[in-house]
């Protein structure tokens, strides 16, 4: 027994001493390296959030909204011409498998506040099941049968997913009596007046391809994940767009609520399906040819936010993987572009990109979820006070401020964004190196269970914007099904790191290491959002 005590002894002390001879020729310089450079990038975030943040107070303070750099004038009736002094708009609304909530933006788009001669809507469908096809196809023709020009297409496959669809659906021949052309997603309700209030913007400016409107969320209420979403998002709205909206007349489109010139599509090359991100790519490639957007923050168009886990997973890693993707693609026509000036590029390629799409996930993930926690473990780093408290903490404030009403949140919110940067480091990754799933398209799961306006009179038919589904339930029968074992294994790091300081005391990190790690570990176990049984 003695013989066996002492050969473990010798293997700890073995153990000990390759640990101390690794750690100090190896652990402790790579780990210095990586808090220069998460240092590095924390900073770099950090200008920029204050920079944006500037811009759109100033914007703010001294009322310069789009009606004032721009000319805006309301669209009437010529007394001669009549309603040809409208133009001829195209509204698409992109569809798959849109069970719960097709009716809403048909229904929405067929209620627009303007003329119905001089608007085509065009349903693109690329459901696959053949129930759901039917049903969007019978509500077309509902609309149509009551004086809607509204066109039901499909194809045969769905080469380029969205993309390809919004593509297709630029080549029949009514497209060409079009101007404009203004986009809603499945789960998108436009107001009423939305063309009267972003159209003009188009019609006496003929410089500006794009007007963009404000997401607003109908859901937002409905969990803790929904209400975190809504201020990433409101930050990014009223804060992001409208600072490069108002310094550049460039920013991200969003995909969907709102309106381009068809023009500036086509002089761009039109509708590519090389990234998974169909409208930053289009984005990117008017901007270079001297096109101009405008964010007009007061028109809110009605969406639902992703309430699953699951789902919201899936979405994040679409809108990491291709941007990082788009931005190797691209990096080079930027470079060499003749169009636009070197500013311009300089934001192209450093703020758009690399800072807003490269370093935000990879220090929020390196050096709060990784050095942190290791530093602990190595006594010969130690990490600024100003970079690990400081800096971080104005990063925070300045992006909390974009949805004051949920600023008690902001400790929750910060966990899940912490959590949540472990799949866009990884997506943002894959991007990169144009592996694995970079080409991945799985649509945002819409539940519909949050749609129901309290006020129906906009709609011409208020049964069409009820929901087909129940609002789901938050329990479930198999837990098993709801276990994400990355952010397990995160989780129990974190632990394990916070139990080491709290014992030793070297660093004093324990109290947001146990709540970083029990944060992962609820998300690892499924207790985050809603869940819906079989999905």
């Amino acid at each position: 027994m003695a013989a066996i005590t002492q050969t473990a002894a010798a293997v700890m002390a073995v153990l000990v001493q390759v640990w101390n001879l690794v750690r100090v020729t190896l652990v402790v310089p790579l780990l210095r390296l990586a808090i220069f450079l998460s240092l590095m990038m924390t900073v770099m975030i950090l200008v920029e959030k204050v920079f944006v943040g500037m811009v759109s107070l100033t914007v703010r303070i001294f009322g310069l909204k789009p009606e004032k750099r721009y000319r805006w004038e309301p669209m009437r009736p010529d007394l001669e011409t009549g309603h040809l002094a409208y133009p001829m708009v195209l509204i698409q609304i992109p569809m798959y498998n849109e069970k719960e909530v097709y009716k809403l933006s048909i229904g929405a788009a067929c209620s627009l506040d303007w003329p119905s001669d001089r608007m085509i809507i065009q349903v693109l469908d690329d459901s696959t099941d053949p129930i759901v096809k039917d049903l969007v196809e019978l509500e077309c023709q509902k609309w149509k049968s009551k004086g809607v020009k509204i066109t039901y297409e499909v194809r045969d496959n769905r080469q380029g997913y969205k993309a390809g669809a919004l593509k297709e659906g630029m080549k029949y021949d009514y497209v060409r009596e079009c101007d404009y052309v203004a986009m809603f997603d499945a789960d998108f309700q436009p107001e009423s007046d939305f063309l009267l209030r972003t159209i003009p913007f188009l019609v006496y400016n003929p410089d500006i391809a794009l007007v963009q409107a404000r997401w607003k969320f109908v859901n937002a209420d409905e969990c803790m994940m929904t209400r975190i979403q809504e201020m990433s998002l409101d930050y990014h709205f009223k804060i992001e767009q409208e600072a490069g909206s108002s310094t550049f007349a460039f920013f991200g489109f969003n995909g969907t609520a709102g309106v381009w010139r068809i023009k500036a599509i086509d002089d761009a090359g039109g509708w590519k399906d090389r990234t998974t991100v169909e409208d930053m790519d289009l984005a990117v490639r008017a901007g270079l040819e001297g096109w101009k957007f405008v964010y007009v923050g007061d028109v809110h168009v009605k969406s639902e936010l992703p309430s699953t886990f699951k789902a919201y997973r899936y979405q994040q890693h679409r809108w990491s993987c291709g941007p990082a993707n788009l931005f190797k693609k691209m990096a080079k026509e930027i470079v060499i572009n003749e169009n636009v000036s070197m500013w311009k590029k300089f934001h192209l390629l450093y703020s758009f990109f690399f800072v807003g799409k490269i370093v935000a996930h990879t220090v929020t993930f390196i050096f709060y979820c990784i050095v942190i926690p290791v530093s602990v473990i190595v006594p010969e780093v130690e990490i600024p006070q100003w970079g690990v408290v400081y800096v971080p903490t104005l990063i925070t404030f300045c992006k909390a401020f974009g949805t004051p009403s949920s600023i008690h949140l902001v400790i929750f919110w910060l966990l899940f964004e912490n959590v949540m940067s472990l799949h866009r480091i990884k997506a943002a990754f894959t991007g990169l190196l144009d592996a694995g799933r970079v080409n991945e398209w799985i649509v945002t799961e819409k539940l519909g269970d949050a749609h129901k306006p309290k006020n129906t009179d906009n709609f011409q038919d208020s049964s069409n914007t009820q929901p087909l589904m129940n609002k789901p339930k938050k329990t479930q029968t198999n837990i098993w099904q709801r276990f994400y074992f990355s952010e397990i294994w995160i989780g129990l790091f974190m632990l394990s790191c916070g139990c080491f300081d709290l014992a030793t005391r070297q660093q004093g990190y324990f109290i947001y290491l146990f709540l970083q790690g029990f944060a992962f570990l609820f998300i690892g176990f499924g207790y985050v959002g809603t869940y819906v049984p079989g999905s």
